[in-house]
């Protein structure tokens, strides 16, 4: 691998860990984590761009839109909300709902209240940032100094990796371990959408569609649906 691909597999790696430690160990309110994770997933990824133009033209061309690959993604979308909430039927009773609800609301702040702000954030806005980082600062441009293999690996697993202090206390630890390993494959369909299409939008829509549907589980717990 270059030195650059290097260089970037280095940062994006102390990003996404800082943004665990943020999770698992100083659990901060869930306005404040957002903010953090802005600086560190969207900000420094901006400077460093910034600075180096050549794999800023490689960012830009990902937000070009083509209506084809949105049709199929949008399609895509919508069968993996479907997924999910059937999903969620037949397993619910493997998982301990009240434990979730619990802590949400003891370590992030979210409750009934103002779980629909914060769905609707986590539906369209966190979705297209952790696109833009992981699939856009992290795959496309690692891509580009090594085997494509690599990249999606290393994409995934950290995408993967990004999400164990948020789901930390959950679920039992067969749960737990078969959402690592989902998160992980849904991070390298990501990333094969985007290596296809050339665009960030495919992964961002089936991106948003899952959190609609974790959100949509969110509302039944809380009782507002």
């Amino acid at each position: 691998m270059k030195i650059k691909g290097i260089y970037i597999v280095v940062i994006s790696s102390l990003l996404t860990f800082a943004m665990v430690f943020v999770d698992a160990i100083i659990q901060l309110p869930y306005f404040q984590k957002s903010i953090i994770k802005i600086v560190l997933f969207l900000l420094i990824p901006i400077i460093y761009l910034v600075i180096s133009k050549q794999e800023l033209n490689v960012i830009k061309r990902m937000f070009k839109f083509e209506k084809k690959s949105f049709i199929k993604s949008l399609l895509l979308g919508v069968g993996v909300y479907v997924a999910i909430i059937v999903a969620y039927f037949i397993f619910k009773d493997l998982i301990d709902l009240n434990n979730i609800e619990e802590t949400l609301s003891t370590t992030m702040k979210v409750n009934a209240d103002n779980f629909i702000f914060v769905a609707l954030y986590i539906s369209f806005i966190n979705s297209l940032l952790e696109e833009f980082f992981f699939r856009g600062y992290v795959f496309m441009l690692v891509k580009q100094y090594t085997k494509v293999i690599n990249s999606y690996l290393y994409s995934g697993i950290i995408f993967a990796l990004y999400h164990v202090g948020m789901l930390q206390g959950w679920f039992d630890i067969y749960i737990y371990l078969l959402a690592m390993v989902s998160l992980f494959v849904g991070g390298c369909i990501f990333n094969y959408l985007n290596d296809k299409w050339k665009s960030i939008y495919p992964s961002w829509l089936v991106h948003l569609f899952a959190n609609l549907a974790i959100n949509t589980i969110g509302l039944i717990l809380f009782g507002i649906i």
